[in-house]
Formats: C-alpha cells, sequence, structure tokens
C-alpha cells in the first residue's frame, strides 16, 4: 500500500550510500526483508513506534562505520560528509521523511571502521493473498547506441547508468535539465535517445523535450514518470515524447522500451 517511488528511494538511497562507503576497500552489501513483532514491552527500544507488526527493511555495508556525531546529525537537511559536489545532504532527510510519513521509522547501528546498519520499519498492512504477476524470464535485450540520461537524483542517475551500461550501451548522464540541454546542444549528433524524468527543478521532462527537438528533430525521446504524473499523454507524444517508462524503473522494463524506440525508428527510416 506504500508509494512505490518513494520505497524505491529508500532502497536507492541506502543501497547507494553502502556503496560510497565501500568504495575505497570493498566489502558486503546486504538487504534483508523481515517481519518483526513490536509488543507494549517493546516500548522503550522502540519509543517512535505502535505495537504492532512491521515490515524490517535492513540494508548493511561493512564499510568506513560512523561514530557518534556523525550519527546525530546524519538526518539533518543538507548535512552530508562528502565531498563537495559529490552529495547534497538530502538523502537521508528524504529518506527519513517517507519512513515517518509511512507510519514507521529507522534504527542505525554503527561501529566506525567496521559496520553500518540501517533498520527501516514500516507497519504492514494485512491484505488478501494477492496471485503472483508472471515475469518473463526470456533474455534481456541488449543494444550499443548512445544514450543520455537525465535525472536529478543521483542514486538513481548512478544505477540506470550502471544497468544500461551491462547491458551494452553507452550512456552519458546530467542530474540537471539545463546542463543536459547544454550537453545535448553541444553534441547533438553524439546521441541516439535521451531518456529524462519527468519531475525536475528548473525544466521539468515534458518541458526538456521540445527543447531538444528544436536542436534535432530526428532524436528520440522518453520519458519517465510516475502513474500520478501523466495528465496528458496524448499532449507530450504530441511534443515528441515517443514513449513512456514508469517508475520505479526495473531493468527488463527499461531494457524493453529502449528497443522499442530505437527499433521503430530504424524501420522508419
Amino acid at each position: 500500500m506504500a508509494n512505490p517511488t518513494q520505497i524505491h528511494q529508500v532502497v536507492m538511497n541506502l543501497a547507494t550510500n553502502a556503496y560510497h562507503a565501500m568504495r575505497e576497500k570493498g566489502g558486503v552489501l546486504a538487504i534483508d526483508v523481515a517481519e518483526e513483532k513490536i509488543s507494549m514491552d517493546d516500548s522503550a527500544s522502540y519509543p517512535d513506534l505502535h505495537p504492532g507488526t512491521y515490515i524490517k527493511l535492513t540494508v548493511s555495508d561493512t564499510g568506513h562505520g560512523m561514530d557518534k556525531a556523525v550519527m546525530e546529525k546524519m538526518f539533518d537537511p543538507y548535512f552530508t560528509t562528502k565531498p563537495v559536489g559529490q552529495g547534497t545532504g538530502m538523502g537521508l532527510s528524504t529518506i527519513h521523511g517517507i519512513v515517518k510519513s509511512h507510519g514507521g521509522n529507522i534504527k542505525v547501528y554503527s561501529e566506525p571502521g567496521k559496520v553500518t546498519v540501517f533498520h527501516v520499519y514500516f507497519p504492514l498492512i494485512e491484505t488478501k493473498p494477492v496471485e503472483p504477476e508472471i515475469v518473463s524470464t526470456g533474455p534481456v535485450q541488449k543494444g550499443s547506441e548512445r544514450i543520455l540520461f537525465v535525472d536529478d537524483e543521483e542514486q538513481i542517475v548512478f544505477m540506470v547508468k550502471q544497468t544500461l551500461e551491462r547491458l551494452g550501451y553507452q550512456v552519458a548522464t546530467r542530474t540537471s535539465s539545463p546542463d543536459a540541454l547544454e550537453a545535448f546542444r553541444a553534441k547533438p549528433d553524439e546521441y541516439d535517445l535521451v531518456i529524462t524524468d519527468m519531475t525536475m527543478p528548473n525544466m521539468t521532462g515534458v518541458e526538456l523535450a521540445p527543447r531538444l527537438l528544436e536542436i534535432r528533430p530526428d532524436i528520440p525521446i522518453i520519458l519517465c514518470t510516475g502513474f500520478s504524473e501523466i495528465t496528458d499523454a496524448n499532449k507530450a507524444k504530441a511534443l515528441g515524447i515517443r514513449e513512456f517508462l514508469m517508475k520505479p524503473i526495473v531493468r527488463d522494463q527499461i531494457a524493453g522500451t529502449i528497443r522499442k524506440v530505437l527499433d521503430e525508428l530504424k524501420l522508419v527510416t
């Protein structure tokens, strides 16, 4: 019953932070989901959670860890331990707000130089069993074309770039729509496809698309969006957007959408 885009953001942020903590020396990233019951007797250990059953998402790493001073400030807006240009300090603050808005909370354990463990609690919603979704087991579609990917969330950019490069694509990324426009204007023939997020500051994906098409009318564009953000699909396609990519982005979905757009373009030309 949770917002899938926000849950995706929580996992992506915690996993990316774990990656950064182990980037120099390597280590183990572990992700686990379990059910945990919290009783009245547990209230001292879980002061911000009501008694009940919770889904506990655990993300741990064996990186550099955190000291007490960092742990006291880590959920504060704009607080970051990363070098200038590598973090805004809004990641943990944002996910803390997401978890709290869903009626949950976060507990953190860390030892400097050894380990960091995030326990994220979400209240369990009891529902009737749902028939399992049939997932295609066919081969993932790959390619070698050049793609410009635009999204203002660094964690999403990092993960999508890795995914697409493993599929064989050459990927350039931008976390700002104006920067993406300037990069495209400088070398418009270096890209075979543009994938852009819908909701971005300064210039949305729908606003960016026609600007790109003014420079190169034949460039295919895919728009990443949530269901609630699509207000007029026909209008968006009239602006030159070829396809929509629904969030959260998953590998098979993005691989299939890319090939559909590029292969259709080849048939036309």
